[in-house]
């Protein structure tokens, strides 16, 4: 029996997934443990759920890497994405969502909705979003405090999703209300009516609001993702209305919830580093760096769950068929044999993470890249954020993920509004600076040129090669040949 001073239960006796251990946070000591002493761990079961099977946990990133893309043996339309297989969201709701099916039709389905976020498509939404976001800053004029969740995040993701989905601003609060009273069903502290209530309510709300949308967007279809999921054909055939439906409601929980959690995480993270801070306040090109760390250090599904096609064999212990196989991702991004410090908010990593998949920065695909992030000064609505010192925020990751629980409200944060020039003096005077990277460099040295891969032709085998020179610099001189 293994043992800790940290927590004397034994391993063989722990259940991981019960929400007890997650009230703090993910059970970090836990994971660590798990990796060292148990890297492949079953659970009996979930406490808070006694009519789930039990599963296996997978802690290591080369486990979860392993799992992840092995999709024959470890099905995710088996047995659905989540620990739970009956509760809270039915199996044939998750199989409805492409994160829910198997290749090759999760390919073609996941394919209509990397249309929808391209990188040309981002840039040419990229003024309404940045005027939706100096719009809540500009809300914030005149406060002294204010909620970073709800006052900040909320309306920002709700009506950026909501502008791609193509619906009114006026509608955003209802939908955002929903998809946090659905995401939560399980967490009684948001949903004290219980899971099954919301499930009665909640879920025949959108599915009827969605009903309308999808018949307003046959009839006169837009360039919005939702006429995209309408009108899109798979291998000849259209989405039943419950896969486009499922589609919608994926994208509308991702844009509310996991947007929210990770983005409030980071800048948490922020908060409490000010090294870290000072270094993107004196360098915005590091926003991009910002997000890939929060995304390693606070993902925001702390699992996603497998389901064995065939008996099978890990760290020499047997999985049966039909079992469950869970990885988690919190214990996977601070995997001490893939991250130096990793419990360390580092935005100086270039480190390989697994957030709703595997990423790679050496190996992605293109397809998968994000768009560049690009900073440039905005209005007087510039605020600085400083820790209340109030607890902890709760995002789904620190959850168990098992309900997606929308807890971030938990997090005020202070954000005094103040102008540029104060900030300035503030930096030059060496106080605490002003959070948000309103640099007043020039904007066209915050964007990092993307490296890209070459491509060979056979004109640059048979014409030397051209170089391109920028105004003002030297040319460089020929090597004679021989």
């Amino acid at each position: 029996m293994s043992t800790t001073s940290q927590d004397q239960t034994p391993l063989e006796e722990v259940r991981v997934a019960d929400r007890a251990r997650f009230q703090e946070g993910p059970p970090l000591e836990l994971f660590r443990r798990l990796r060292s002493e148990c890297p492949l761990h079953w659970s009996k079961g979930i406490s808070d759920y006694p009519d789930e099977d039990g599963f296996w946990s997978v802690t290591t990133a080369d486990d979860v890497f392993e799992v992840s893309r092995d999709w024959q043996t470890f099905s995710s339309e088996v047995g659905g994405f989540t620990a739970l297989k009956n509760a809270i969201l039915p199996l044939e709701l998750q199989r409805a969502m492409f994160i829910g099916m198997d290749p090759p039709k999760h390919d073609r389905i996941k394919a209509l909705f990397q249309r929808g976020f391209t990188p040309k498509r981002i840039a040419e939404h990229e003024d309404a979003i940045r005027a939706i976001t100096t719009d809540v800053l500009a809300r914030l004029d005149g406060r002294d405090t204010c909620d970073l969740v709800n006052d900040v995040a909320q309306p920002a993701v709700a009506r950026v999703i909501g502008s791609f989905m193509g619906l009114p601003p006026e509608d955003d609060e209802v939908w955002a209300s929903l998809f946090n009273a659905i995401v939560g069903a399980g967490d009684p502290d948001a949903t004290p009516e219980g899971a099954q209530t919301v499930m009665e309510r909640e879920v025949p709300e959108v599915f009827e609001r969605c009903g309308k949308l999808i018949a307003e967007r046959r009839a006169s279809p837009t360039d919005d993702l939702t006429s995209v999921l309408v009108h899109a054909e798979i291998d000849g055939e259209r989405l039943e209305d419950h896969e486009i439906v499922m589609g919608f409601f994926l994208l509308m929980a991702a844009g509310n919830d996991s947007t929210k959690a990770t983005y409030c995480s980071g800048m948490r993270a922020l908060m409490e580093n000010p090294d870290q801070r000072h270094e993107v306040l004196g360098n915005p090109s590091l926003v991009p760096a910002v997000v890939e760390e929060s995304l390693r250090m606070f993902p925001a599904f702390a699992h996603f769950a497998r389901t064995a096609t065939r008996d099978t064999e890990l760290h020499g212990q047997t999985i049966r068929e039909g079992e469950k196989v869970v990885m988690w991702y919190p214990s996977s991004n601070r995997d001490e044999t893939r991250y130096e410090d990793p419990d360390r908010f580092d935005i100086m990593r270039n480190a390989e993470h697994v957030t709703l998949k595997w990423r790679s920065p050496a190996t992605r695909p293109t397809s998968s890249r994000r768009s560049p992030t690009s900073t440039r000064r905005c209005r007087s609505g510039c605020v600085r954020c400083r820790s209340s010192g109030v607890r902890r925020a709760t995002t789904s990751a620190e959850d168990g993920g098992l309900s997606y629980p929308a807890r971030g409200r938990a997090l005020p944060a202070c954000l005094a509004s103040d102008r540029l020039d104060q900030r300035s003096s503030d930096i030059r005077k060496g106080r605490q600076p002003g959070f948000w990277p309103c640099s007043r460099r020039s904007r066209h040295a915050a964007r990092p040129r993307a490296r890209r891969r070459r491509r060979t032709s056979r004109s640059d085998v048979d014409e030397p090669r051209r170089i391109r020179i920028r105004r003002g610099a030297t040319r460089p001189t020929r090597r004679p040949a021989g």
